[in-house]
């Protein structure tokens, strides 16, 4: 199997070439070295398990897994696979359980992913059975560790990640905090499709440059032009990010209209614009913060639109997202309709993010004929660093280099 070392890889972090996004033998080493190996990756919010018993099921990549919380209060997870002949333990989305038992052979595990049954172990009639030297605890599913930081639960199949403080860094931890600084709900949940590779809709989200071009609605309605304060947060490892503006009623921006962008368009108008009008929740002014974890995490404060993403991988040209919209335990009814109201804002349907649900297939469509080409990735330079601009790709650099990385190419 060729490696993905033997793809072409320019010595700048500016160049990434194309046959990464479409090459089987590299989607199979991702699952190995990114999702398996010495990363963190974001299983579900700890409020969606409320009771002991409550679980939920997910992916590491392409591998399913369960989340559960036993009666010690603990969330476990382990690989959603049967150690007898490979089925999946759980079947369904979510639910609350005792134990598990694999519907095929009906072996049992426990809420910490242990086989503590094996059907007709002994025998029937004193014919058959296993082996006399079979152990039960030396079968059962790969176990992750797991890791809970301000209600979002994330698990690793390594030993050697760091504690996830560490992983994260201060400034992205502080971010988190600010948005889930206190308990939250559930109000609502879907999956979308995409027709992409994974790191197409991760680089997307990670593309500060790219929102107020492709999303018509962001810039004529001023919710997120390049020319507002804000500014882009790059962690060290480059692997995680923050982007985030504040709207600014009173300053007047001609930038878009003088270039003739197709986003400055001041002819639409909302028949119902109270989706805008939004209510005073954060101190610092922050209208729009949007924030990445490697490799797969999202979490997303538009006005009061507050959503968690889940990138999940399922083939080299698919991918879904798992989106899970959030209020807090202590909302009004008035902040929870509002809340309600601007979910419309984003998703598949989205006023603003519809369009990045199509974006990402153009580019996978597009590049079906240039796997020795390289896309360029070089607005603001070659460094991937923190800044105040948002006409940047420095955190879409800072992906490439945390990818680079987990995959072993030599930066």
């Amino acid at each position: 199997m060729p490696d993905v070392q033997a793809i072409h890889w320019a010595d700048r972090l500016t160049r990434v070439p194309y046959a990464v996004y479409a090459d089987d033998d590299i989607h199979a080493q991702e699952q190995d070295r990114v999702f398996r190996g010495a990363t963190w990756n974001y299983l579900c919010l700890d409020a969606e398990l409320p009771e002991d018993g409550s679980y939920r099921t997910t992916h590491v990549g392409e591998t399913p897994v369960v989340v559960v919380r036993d009666a010690d209060g603990e969330v476990y997870a382990f690989e959603n696979r049967c150690a007898h002949r490979g089925a999946l333990i759980a079947l369904e989305k979510s639910g609350k359980a005792e134990s598990f038992q694999c519907v095929y052979h009906a072996w049992s595990y426990n809420r910490q992913g242990d086989l503590t049954g094996v059907a007709f172990e002994k025998g029937v009639k004193g014919q058959g059975g296993m082996p006399p030297d079979f152990c039960k605890e030396e079968h059962g599913p790969r176990k992750l560790r797991v890791a809970v930081y301000c209600g979002l639960v994330f698990g690793s199949f390594s030993d050697d990640v760091p504690p996830i403080e560490e992983y994260l860094g201060e400034d992205i931890c502080a971010r988190i905090e600010r948005v889930l600084h206190k308990p939250v709900k559930v109000i609502g949940r879907f999956t979308q499709a995409l027709p992409n590779d994974w790191k197409l809709y991760v680089e997307n989200v990670r593309d500060s440059y790219h929102a107020s071009l492709l999303h018509l609605f962001f810039t004529t309605f001023e919710l997120n032009r390049l020319s507002q304060k804000g500014g882009v947060i790059v962690d060290e490892s480059g692997g995680n990010h923050v982007s985030y503006s504040m709207i600014d009623p009173a300053a007047k921006d001609e930038s878009y209209k003088e270039q003739g962008l197709r986003s400055d368009h001041d002819r639409y108008r909302l028949k119902d614009p109270s989706v805008l009008a939004g209510f005073d929740e954060w101190p610092d002014g922050i209208t729009l913060q949007i924030l990445s974890v490697f490799p797969g995490f999202v979490l997303q404060q538009i006005q009061n639109c507050l959503a968690v993403r889940q990138v999940v991988t399922k083939g080299k040209d698919r991918s879904e997202l798992h989106w899970v919209y959030l209020g807090f335990e202590d909302d009004t009814p008035e902040q929870l309709r509002m809340r309600l109201k601007q979910c419309n804002l984003v998703g598949p349907a989205g006023f603003i993010s519809m369009e990045d649900g199509a974006v990402g297939g153009f580019v996978q469509r597009g590049i079906a004929g240039a796997r020795d080409q390289h896309a360029v990735v070089a607005m603001g330079g070659d460094v991937v660093a923190s800044g105040e601009g948002r006409a940047t790709e420095t955190s879409v650099r800072g992906f490439w280099k945390a990818y680079r990385q987990h995959m072993g190419v030599a930066a």
